[in-house]
This record gives structure tokens, sequence and C-alpha cells, in this order.
């Protein structure tokens, strides 16, 4: 794609990549991403980010079509993350630039990942400003949004936030705004990228959006790392990040499970009759035709999380293993938990779940519930009874909320 001014002398000079599916090698995007890169024209010449390393040569070239690389003064390195920084040796032999401007978290990371040799870095701390030239910069640090070398930069005389990972959504497009799309989408796509990605970091997300507003920082345009630029939804987006943060329960419940001869999958089905008959929206998903990272897209504001496995040597069949340790590391809040399962003899599966979900913090809206061999008809009746209930105490969850 070509180059895009998003403010007068101000370009993205990002790569779109259309195919990718696979983000971070553990999340999915349906929709590929874009890595964005911003570069600012002024007395200093200054590149902030670079991109994935495969794409260096495209991104030399997208910088050519404004300015000759060579003449860029500072590069700005908000985030070392290698989607972001793998092509930053190959940029700096290029540029050979005056500095390289990050935090102090950023410059051991970037010294871990990438052993430079004769680069200046220069450190920056949080709330410090550089002179530009006609523009300043001014760097807040963002710990743990979501490494702990990140932080975002603020160009006051354009009311402009170079947001790195925040607000990101996994986009390709050859639109570089938002003008292009509905609220309703791009929230969608936002609440993806932060339910697999921020979610463990949901209290920095509240502090440091306060830190924000406390600034008093002016901003019309957020141009985040990945995805679309935003002008027409800067408080939307803004609201939008508090909510997720916030993981306020809905009256919703997402039950995902792993069968192997369908018994489980009709219990699950059971379940959800039950929940749905008392008012509750109810998601349900086979872990053999869903990516853990499509389910914990539902999970953030869920009032509950049901969880269903045959016994399995013991144990847990692997997928919901694998959701299990995947949601775990998200570290989901203010949520019910109930597990089921059905076994032909050892009956363990559904104890192992229920312990994994109050490991996580999880409140156990009733016991596990395990089915010998497979239900009667008035043992689904019991299961969908069993939905009603959980049904209740999410209303309750919810208004307690």
């Amino acid at each position: 794609m070509q180059p895009v001014e998003i403010k007068p002398g101000i370009y993205w000079v990002g790569i779109v990549d259309w195919n990718l599916r696979d983000f971070h090698g553990y999340a999915q995007t349906q929709h590929g991403t874009t890595y964005n890169a911003y570069l600012v024209i002024d007395d200093k010449v200054t590149l902030f980010d670079t991109v994935e390393q495969k794409y260096c040569e495209d991104f030399l070239c997208q910088i050519g079509q404004i300015i000759d690389p060579e003449k860029i003064d500072y590069i700005v390195v908000n985030h070392t993350e290698p989607d972001h920084g793998s092509s930053l040796p190959n940029v700096v032999h290029r540029v050979n630039p005056e500095k390289i401007l990050t935090s102090k978290m950023g410059k051991e990371f970037m010294v871990g990942r990438y052993h430079p040799e004769n680069w200046s870095i220069e450190t920056v701390s949080d709330g410090q400003s550089v002179s530009l030239g006609k523009r300043s910069v001014t760097f807040m640090e963002t710990r743990m949004l979501h490494w702990p070398d990140s932080m975002v930069s603020y160009i006051p005389e354009e009311k402009l936030l170079i947001s790195q990972d925040a607000f990101g959504q996994n986009i390709a497009s050859s639109e570089r705004f938002d003008d292009w799309i509905s609220w309703e989408d791009l929230k969608q796509e936002m609440a993806q990228y932060f339910a697999n990605i921020i979610l463990p970091y949901s209290p920095k997300v509240k502090k440091t959006l306060e830190q924000i507003q406390n600034a008093g920082l002016e901003i019309d345009t957020i141009a985040p790392d990945h995805g679309l630029i935003l002008q027409n939804n800067i408080q939307n987006a803004i609201g939008a990040y508090l909510e997720f943060a916030a993981q306020k329960p809905r009256e919703k419940a997402v039950i995902f499970y792993d069968t192997m001869w369908e018994t489980t999958k009709k219990m699950a089905e059971a379940i959800g009759s039950g929940l749905s008959r008392e008012g509750i929206s109810v998601k349900i998903y086979s872990l053999k035709k869903w990516h853990h990272s499509d389910v914990m897209s539902e999970i953030w504001d869920a009032g509950a999380i049901i969880a269903g496995s045959p016994t399995h040597n013991n144990g847990i069949m692997p997928l919901v293993a694998d959701m299990l340790v995947y949601m775990k590391g998200l570290r989901p809040k203010n949520k019910l938990g109930f597990s089921f399962g059905s076994y032909g003899w050892s009956g363990e599966a559904h104890k192992h779940i229920s312990n994994w979900l109050e490991e996580m913090g999880i409140e156990l809206a009733d016991d596990p519930h395990g089915v010998k061999h497979v239900p009667t008809h008035e043992q689904y009746q019991e299961l969908a009874q069993k939905g009603a209930k959980i049904a209740q105490a999410i209303k309750q969850k919810v208004q307690n909320s």
C-alpha cells in the first residue's frame, strides 16, 4: 500500500499483512492485520516504530516514497516486540540515526533481543518531552500494556497519540482510518484484540487512561500499531477500553467443551437450553471447531463460564486443557463457573475442571456435574434445570456488579 498522510507532514508508512491468520502464535485473526509505523517530517525527521523483519524492504520502500531513509534523524521505539521491532537492526544499519529513543526497559529489551553494536540509544523517562523542531513529542510509560517496555508517544501540536498496541485491532484493509467501518464492527475487533492480549492487565488500563486524562492531553487522532487509525471514534474507543477493563458481567454464558462420542456435546446443549429459557444469552463452542482465542473473545463480558469434558485417561480432553491454560493466563474476572462431563468408569474430568476454575478465582455456581455413560431423558432435564439455576445466579451477579 501507498504511504498515507495522516496529518500535515506526518505519514503512515506501515505494512498491510492481508494473509496473517496466526497472531503471535496464540491467537487467530480472520481479517489479517497491519504493522503501523509513522514518519514525522520536521527539523528532526522521526520514525515511530518499525515492522516485522520479513517486510523490511517493503517498509524502506514506503519511507523512500516520502524521503530518503538515510535522512531520518530519530527512531522512536515504543515497543520492542518482533512484529514492531524485528526489522530494527536492518533499519538502523540503513538509516544510521542520530538517536534511538526508547524507555529504560525498551533499551534492556532491545539489547537482549537485537544485540546492538554502536547504536546511539537514549532512554526517555515518563513525561519527558523531546523537540523535533516545529513539533515536540512527549513520552508516557505504559508498562505492562502489554510488555514492560511499552510506552506511548504524544505530539501535542497535532493532538496525535501514537498509542503502540493500545486501541489496536487486527484489520487488514486499504483504508487507514475508522470512517469506513461501523462502530459496532470496530468495537468487536477491538474487543477480540483486548480479550486475547490486554485482558490480564486490565487494572493497568484504567490507571493509564486516568493518567492520560489527568495530563489534560487533547487528542483528535489515535494511531495504534495495528489496524485502523482512530479519528471518528476517539471517545467511543476510550469508553470501550474502560468497559473491557471493568469486565462487568452481562446476562451471558459461554459454554465450551470437547467430546468423543457427542454425549458431552448433548449435555452442553441441555445446559444451554436451560440458560436461554431464563433469558440468558448463550454461546456454545466445540473446541474442535473453534480456536481458543475465538472463545476468549466472548468470555470477557460473560457472566458465566461453563466448561465440559468427558473423562479421558483419568483427566480432561487435551483441547479443554488447552482452553483452560490459555484462559488462566488471561485472568478473567467477575465470572461464575460450572463444569460438567460424561464418563464411562472413573469420572474425574468434571471435578478437575472445577478445580481449575476455582484456582482462577472463579466463583462456582454449582457443584461439578458428571453423568455415567449416556444421560437418560430425565438426566437431560436435570441438566436443563442446572442451566436455569445458573441463569438465576448470573442475574444476581449482574445485579450486584
